[in-house]
């Protein structure tokens, strides 16, 4: 009798712990029999003023989503949560909490104010996910804690602004899901946000845009129809307070030097001499438009600036920018030049080092520290910088090895404007980033000693606004994403699951609907893997879907009807396939590819080098998967190469003849991306001695922002091709960004 009572409650423990759906996971669930009904009579006991505020959001939270609220009280009744934080001190333990649910109420306890706060969103999460006045939780101990002591999200507000009313629903959805940093993006070339009273004209002037362009960059067009508009001090201070009690804490950016022409718009001294006029942009881009370096006032505009932002947010960190930030104008300037002289640098990459280090200590000297992009690495760090590192990891593990502090953001990643689709429903900046990439993403490179580790403070989703002019498309972009960012930055890497948080997810998505908050399906998505056959002579794909929860099918147009899909389809030839998803004999999903097979599709392929870690697609194998970038855009259907050629050997397993060689690739010059200046293609039969076959100088075809390159040649039997691409090197002469490293984008190589 005794063996069958075990049996059963260990049977109920495992049926309860299938509905702990916590996200972030926490560190240790201990799911014990019985359960607690939280009803309008349940009260909420706090004796302390800062853990009101925590009982305060739960009655915000409640008031919402169920429509009733709770009386708090300093004293427990016969339903209760109580929530009790430890006395705070130096030696707790990075926010941590116990939360005890036992069938006469709940007990949060925490190690500091946020701890207690974390603790309470865990229960938050316990309650149902439908509507109810009578909502039960399971009795259940949880000990947790975070990982990092940064996981923040950032918002871009200066291409597209959002009311204050969203910036305090974005904070909610940071407390959420234990979130303690908000990285606010206020000034950019698109827009200045922040009132300033001492120079008003950055947001008079620099606040509004005369146009936006349409569609994704370069755009069909111009709706002109001028944008803009500001926070003004007593905002930001609400916001700012707002978030702190959800112990989220503000970082605000002012950008520097780079990404100023709204600031120099409404200002123009503080551009170089006889550069301007100036504009606030309407397009998307990177701009040669910058701070003079060699001129003292505009430091002295900017410590005055830093003076008002100081006393607005009262973050130790404050955000500098210092990213894609052109030298053209400092190389012609006589003042830059001077200064360079004077100073004893090398050259412009040092004179933007002098730039931010020369902030650096004015920041420094008000008690805050100076986070930077990872560009200010470049010509010397800053001696206490933070860096945030997000073209790749390479920024943040340099930092580390250097003993500074590091937040990592690489766009691989983490930059949550990229799509979440492999099919686009939405114009987006490109790439291709799902939720279950950014879940695998771990802050700590694998290159950092366990000393050097520590040195990373933690992570942050971006989400940068070119494309989101709503805040239903912000929701959109982040959402499940930031969700599973919050699991990378909460958990202990050997307690994530990719499994297990696809179960909890599914949760999520209710919880998104009682929020009634906008997000992306794409992890329903049917998605297509396509890989080198084993033995090169095609391509394998393998699609895949949730079959758990509906049939996948597929069919080959023209050659196969539509079949249940069972294993990888492998192809030798060019051919349309489509994959259908069908739930409750209902299609909710479908995917179309054209796959173009040419002799060099997928054969084995090597790089003289990787592509950049921030536009990796698919490795080598991107330029010979059959897959075409149609829409112009860095997809994920494309490799990304910064100032360098391209060296790629394709063996076309046997000897055959060729006569020309097609170069797929992106153009779009304000980005720094230009078509290649030259193909050059060579022939061998060993893969050892090469022979010239043919040159391309010019491009062939432009197809919107798609350039084109064919080499045609004399036809010739050879094995092995090696396509040599010719990067630009440098952003042209007369283009924006002159002088800077130009990006080489490449989606294909047909051989034929």
């Amino acid at each position: 009798m005794k063996r069958l009572l075990f049996l059963l409650l260990l049977i109920a423990q495992v049926t309860t712990a299938q509905n702990i759906h916590i996200i972030p996971k926490p560190a240790s669930v201990q799911v014990k029999p019985g359960k607690f009904t939280i009803t309008q009579n349940t009260t909420i006991a706090v004796a302390d003023k800062e853990d009101r505020k925590a009982a305060e959001f739960l009655n915000e939270y409640l008031q919402e989503v169920y429509g009733f609220k709770l009386d708090i009280d300093k004293k427990e009744k016969k339903d209760y949560i109580r929530l009790s934080t430890r006395k705070p001190s130096k030696a707790a333990e990075k926010d941590a909490y116990t939360l005890n649910i036992t069938e006469k109420g709940a007990t949060i306890e925490g190690d500091t104010y946020a701890g207690t706060f974390y603790g309470l969103q865990s229960l938050i999460q316990l309650l149902p996910v439908a509507k109810s006045t009578s909502l039960e939780v399971p009795a259940v101990v949880i000990q947790d804690a975070p990982r990092f002591s940064y996981r923040g999200m950032h918002l871009d507000v200066s291409r597209h602004m959002f009311p204050v009313s969203f910036i305090k629903k974005y904070i909610d959805y940071l407390a959420l899901h234990k979130m303690n940093y908000f990285h606010w993006h206020l000034t950019e070339d698109q827009g200045w946000r922040l009132e300033i009273k001492k120079y008003p004209k950055l947001t008079e002037v620099g606040g509004y845009r005369d146009g936006t362009i349409i569609g994704r960059y370069p755009g069909t067009g111009n709706d002109n129809k001028r944008y803009g508009g500001f926070y003004t001090q007593e905002e930001a201070k609400e916001i700012v307070k707002y978030a702190a009690d959800r112990h989220v804490t503000v970082v605000p950016e002012i950008e520097m030097p780079g990404h100023s022409s709204a600031a120099l718009t409404a200002y123009p001294y503080l551009g170089c001499p006889g550069t301007g006029p100036y504009k606030v942009e309407q397009t998307w881009g990177i701009f040669d438009d910058v701070y003079c370096a060699g001129k003292d006032s505009t430091f002295t505009f900017l410590q005055d600036v830093m003076d008002e932002v100081l006393a607005i947010f009262p973050s130790k960190y404050i955000h500098v920018g210092g990213d894609e930030s052109p030298k053209a104008n400092w190389k012609t300037c006589p003042l830059c030049q001077k200064r360079i002289k004077e100073e004893g640098l090398k050259d412009e990459h040092e004179l933007q080092s002098y730039f931010i280090q020369r902030m650096e200590k004015y920041i420094n000297s008000k008690g805050r520290t100076i986070i930077g992009w990872d560009e200010i690495l470049e010509g010397g760090l800053a001696p206490n910088a933070i860096v945030m590192s997000w073209r790749g990891e390479e920024g943040g593990i340099a930092a580390a090895k250097q003993n500074h502090y590091v937040i990592m953001t690489p766009g691989s990643h983490l930059y949550l404007d990229h799509s979440q689709s492999q099919r686009e429903d939405s114009v987006t900046i490109g790439g291709y980033t799902s939720v279950e990439k950014t879940y695998s993403y771990d802050p700590v490179p694998s290159e950092l000693t366990a000393t050097q580790a520590k040195y990373v403070l933690g992570a942050q989703g971006n989400v940068w606004t070119e494309y989101m002019k709503t805040p239903a498309k912000v929701e959109y972009q982040i959402f499940p994403r930031m969700t599973a960012l919050s699991e990378v930055l909460w958990t202990a890497p050997e307690k994530k699951d990719w499994k297990d948080f696809e179960g909890r997810l599914l949760t999520q998505f209710k919880r998104y609907e009682l929020w009634n908050t906008n997000y992306s399906n794409a992890f329903y998505d049917i998605k297509a893997d396509i890989t080198p056959t084993p033995d090169h002579q095609g391509v394998m794909v393998k699609l895949n879907a949730k079959t758990d929860l509906g049939e996948l099918k597929y069919a080959i147009k023209g050659k196969q009807p539509e079949s249940v899909y069972t294993s990888p389809l492998v192809l030798k030839e060019s051919a349309q396939v489509r994959g259908m998803y069908y739930k409750d004999n209902a299609l909710v999903d479908s995917l179309t590819l054209q796959l173009h097979v040419n002799k060099a599709t997928g054969k084995q392929i090597a790089l003289n080098e990787k592509p950049s870690g921030y536009f990796p697609g698919n490795g080598a194998f991107t330029l010979v998967d059959g897959i075409l970038n149609k829409k112009g855009g860095r997809t994920h259907e494309s490799i990304g190469f910064s100032g360098s050629d391209l060296e790629a050997t394709i063996d076309l397993s046997a000897e055959q003849q060729i006569s020309h060689v097609v170069v797929h690739a992106l153009n779009a010059g304000g980005t720094y991306v230009y078509p290649p200046k030259a193909v050059e293609v060579y022939g061998s039969a060993d893969g050892e001695n090469f022979k010239p076959l043919g040159t391309a100088n010019t491009v062939t075809q432009v197809e919107g922002s798609k350039a084109i390159i064919k080499v045609d040649f004399a036809p010739a039997t050879i094995r092995f091709v090696k396509v040599v691409v010719r990067n630009q090197q440098r952003v042209p002469e007369g283009k924006q960004g002159e002088g800077e490293k130009a990006w080489l984008f490449l989606d294909e190589i047909q051989v034929n």
